[in-house]
């Protein structure tokens, strides 16, 4: 049986958070571990102007994306590519195939909610991937 643990309220400041730069994309992590007790993990992530993503990847999290800024392009195997716009909710269940980018001429932004938590604990080799491999320019969405 999971040991009981009491979590305290969190109130994080507009621009707080730990802050992981990937060269033309950046998350900020504003909960996650401790904080929740690993239930979930919420970070904002940012592509600056014409910028590709992560390649095509699956995990065992689910994600839930709200888009805060900006026009993102997000791919989905079954679904293929498609734009989310500003005030967009996707839902995207653990294990499926995904991907983003910006195939815009603006900044885009999007919270992402992980369910279970602990995806921060990845981000440093993340960051270190796009250092060796940094992103290019959005490749064309269709």
């Amino acid at each position: 049986m999971k040991k009981s643990v009491r979590l305290k309220p969190l109130v994080i400041e507009p621009g707080a958070g730990r802050t992981y730069s990937m060269g033309r994309m950046s998350a900020v992590f504003k909960a996650d571990l401790e904080e929740t007790n690993s239930t979930l993990s919420v970070s904002e992530w940012w592509l600056e102007p014409n910028t590709e993503g992560p390649h095509f990847h699956k995990h065992a999290e689910a994600h839930l994306f709200y888009v805060i800024e900006g026009l993102l392009s997000v791919y989905l195997k079954g679904k293929g590519w498609f734009d989310s716009e500003q005030g967009s909710y996707l839902y995207i269940p653990g294990e499926t195939e995904h991907g983003f980018q910006n195939s815009s001429e603006s900044k885009v932004g999007f919270i992402s909610i992980n369910t279970p938590g602990g995806f921060e604990q990845r981000i440093p080799n993340i960051v270190d991937y796009f250092e060796e491999n940094p992103l290019g320019d959005a490749k064309a969405s269709t």
